[in-house]
C-alpha cells in the first residue's frame, strides 16, 4: 500500500524551468559563457554549483569558486524578480497537492537551493502540507545518483514512525518527477516513479525507469496512486 509521495520541484509543482534558463543565460552571458536551450535541458537534474561548472566546461573554461557562488546569486535574483512578477505554479498543482495531502505524507526532494523552494511553497501556501524537505543544500551528489531520494525516503519514514506508524518499505513511497535523470535517481533508491511529462517526452520518461506516465497531474487521485503504484 503506498504511503508517502516524494515530489520534485522544479518542472513539477513550479514551472519555472524557462525561468530558470532565461536567468542563467543572462547571467552566464556576461562571463562569456553561452547557454543553448539544449545546453540548459540536457543538464536537468543538477544543483547549480554542478551546473554552473558545466556551464564553463562546455566551452573549454573554469571557474573559481567565488564567481561560481557570485553567478548563482545573481541567477537567484533574476528568477526571483520574474517569479515575484507572477509565482509560476502548474496549473491545478496546489489542488492536486491537498488532494495527496489528504491520503498520503508528501515530501519534496529537488536540486533547488532551499530559499527558492520555500520562497515559493511560503508564497503559494503549500509549505504546510510537506513533512520533509530536501534540497541541494542536504546532498554531496546531485540526481541521477540516488543520494537525495535515499534521504528524502529516510526522513518522511521517520516522520511518520515518530507519529506512531509502521516503517515503510520501499515500494510504498512514489515519486513524481519531470526529468530522466531525477526518475533514474528514483529508482537507484528502490523506490517506484510516476514520470509527469511537463519539461520531458513520456518514452524518455518511461526509458529512464518511470513506472507510469502523466500528461497531466491534475488527472490524478489518491486511489489513482494507490491503483497503478499498488505493492499488494
Amino acid at each position: 500500500m503506498i504511503k508517502a509521495i516524494l515530489m520534485d520541484f522544479n518542472g513539477v509543482i513550479t514551472d519555472d524551468e524557462p525561468i530558470q534558463m532565461r536567468a542563467y543565460q543572462t547571467v552566464l552571458k556576461e562571463y562569456g559563457v553561452d547557454l543553448t536551450e539544449e545546453d540548459y535541458y540536457d543538464s536537468l537534474g543538477m544543483d547549480d554549483k554542478t551546473f554552473v561548472a558545466a556551464a564553463f566546461e562546455r566551452v573549454a573554461k573554469s571557474v573559481s569558486e567565488s564567481d561560481c557562488e557570485e553567478i548563482i546569486q545573481k541567477k537567484t535574483s533574476a528568477w526571483r524578480r520574474e517569479v515575484e512578477a507572477k509565482l509560476p505554479l502548474f496549473d491545478g498543482i496546489e489542488d492536486f497537492i491537498e488532494k495527496m495531502a489528504r491520503k498520503y505524507t508528501l515530501g519534496i526532494v529537488s536540486m533547488a537551493n532551499l530559499s527558492e523552494i520555500e520562497h515559493v511553497l511560503d508564497r503559494a501556501d503549500l509549505r504546510r502540507y510537506f513533512s520533509t524537505i530536501v534540497s541541494s543544500a542536504d546532498v554531496t551528489k546531485c540526481k541521477p545518483d540516488p543520494e537525495g531520494y535515499d534521504l528524502g525516503f529516510r526522513m518522511i519514514d521517520a516522520v511518520r514512525t515518530s507519529a506512531g506508524h509502521l516503517p515503510m518499505t520501499r515500494e510504498e513511497c512514489v515519486v513524481i518527477e519531470d526529468s530522466p535523470p531525477g526518475v533514474e535517481a528514483a529508482v537507484k533508491a528502490d523506490l517506484q516513479a510516476l514520470g509527469v511529462t511537463n519539461t520531458v517526452p513520456a518514452d524518455k520518461m518511461r526509458a529512464a525507469g518511470a513506472r507510469a506516465t502523466a500528461k497531466d497531474l491534475r488527472d490524478w487521485f489518491p486511489e489513482s496512486i494507490r491503483l497503478v503504484f499498488a505493492t499488494e
